[in-house]
């Protein structure tokens, strides 16, 4: 599948320094920044910098350089956070993808969510 990356999205403008953003980390190929409308205590999105839509896309035609750096900077902003399982209750990441994740943003990010309990994803159909 050829995927269509939308470089006027919000996060290719904040990337660009278009809009403003909270940043958390910023890595060669990763910023992470405060949601601004926080569903949690702890809410950051983490994005990769380079231009793709879902993460399938992401991990089928990113670098090694590019998949490695995103996933420890995940990994580091969890263990910042205090919000591992060894530290505290946890957290949840999500990453909706198309029309059926109901993706409101063509660019792959995951949210962090964090510092309190969550109830369950998805009820039972």
């Amino acid at each position: 599948m050829a995927y269509v990356y939308d470089d006027q999205n919000i996060f290719a403008k904040i990337l660009r320094g278009e809009i403003p953003n909270t940043t958390v980390r910023e890595t060669e190929h990763t910023l992470a920044f405060a949601d601004i409308y926080p569903q949690a205590p702890h809410h950051v999105l983490v994005i990769p910098k380079g231009a793709y839509v879902t993460a399938d896309h992401f991990a089928n035609e990113a670098s090694e350089a590019e998949i490695v750096d995103f996933w420890r900077t995940f990994g580091s902003i969890c263990t910042e956070l205090g919000v591992t399982p060894d530290s505290a209750a946890g957290y949840r990441i999500i990453s909706n993808a198309g029309e059926d994740g109901v993706q409101e943003v063509p660019h792959f990010h995951l949210h962090i969510l964090a510092g309190r309990g969550l109830g369950r994803m998805l009820n039972p159909v």
